[in-house]
């Protein structure tokens, strides 16, 4: 009797399923109602890359284009004229003596003389301000002209002066000289209330600034909207003409003239 071993083969071993939840659907036929379909299987890139583009947010709204804003740019000038009602000038004594200690005494002297008078004659001590003092030796030319020796010294003192009412200019420059002053210069005149009437020029300029902007807005068939930029032109002021002589009474004659303050501004508008 034979014997006999019935052996088994070894299965081989099989690694458990590892199924995502879309292993049910890849790779399987589709029924259509009625038919039968197989549809190829789909490759899994494929369909994250579907699943990603229905899952993206969608496309930011462009932005509405920009326009470029309508505005037009006017130049305009204003001025106002006025007489000045202050006077600035300087007045000085210049002593000459051998030595330059005699001739400073004898400028003090002088100068004590004329500023004393002219506080009297009604100017503030506070509108008198020394501008210049100055000590300078003089020389006599010898007569070969080519050789000069000293004759002595000259003291120079000056001040500056402030007439607040410009009727009294001639007036004070009389007394002045009366007391002993010798020079005289640097007149000149000026307006007070500069800053208010150069704010009157600034209504004026922007006032005719708008005039012709709305003449060429109404040509071209348009509106003004809003200010959009202001800008003023330095501008300086200016002596105007005059056609009357108008002297100051007294013994010496002024004449203050009138000034003119003016400015000049550049104003852009929107269009409408």
């Amino acid at each position: 009797m034979a014997s006999g071993r019935v052996g088994s083969k070894r299965q081989p071993r099989r690694e458990p399923s590892r199924k995502g939840p879309l292993s049910g659907i890849i790779g399987k036929p589709i029924l259509a109602a009625g038919a039968a379909a197989h549809v190829s299987p789909f490759h899994p890139r494929l369909l994250i890359v579907a699943i990603t583009l229905a899952l993206a947010p969608p496309a930011l709204a462009a932005e509405p284009e920009r326009t470029t804003e309508r505005s037009i740019t006017v130049s305009a000038q204003g001025s106002v004229t006025a007489d000045p009602d202050i006077a600035y000038f300087s007045v000085g004594v210049a002593t000459d003596a051998d030595t330059a200690r005699d001739a400073l005494a004898k400028n003090s002297l002088a100068m004590t003389k004329l500023l004393e008078g002219l506080q009297a004659f009604g100017i503030a001590q506070r509108d008198i301000q020394t501008s210049a003092v100055n000590v300078e030796p003089r020389y006599t030319l010898a007569k070969d002209n080519r050789t000069q020796t000293l004759s002595g010294y000259r003291v120079t003192n000056q001040v500056h002066i402030i007439v607040r009412d410009v009727k009294r200019m001639g007036d004070v420059i009389d007394q002045a000289i009366t007391l002993g002053a010798n020079q005289i210069g640097r007149v000149s005149f000026e307006i007070s209330n500069a800053d208010a009437l150069k704010d009157e020029a600034r209504k004026t300029a922007m006032t005719n600034a708008r005039k012709r902007a709305e003449l060429y807005a109404t040509a071209a068939g348009v509106a003004l909207g809003p200010v959009l930029r202001i800008f003023e032109e330095p501008a300086e002021s200016r002596l105007a003409p005059i056609g009357v002589q108008r002297a100051v009474s007294g013994a010496v004659p002024v004449e203050p003239g009138s000034r003119t303050l003016s400015t000049e501004v550049q104003v852009t508008w929107g269009l409408r």
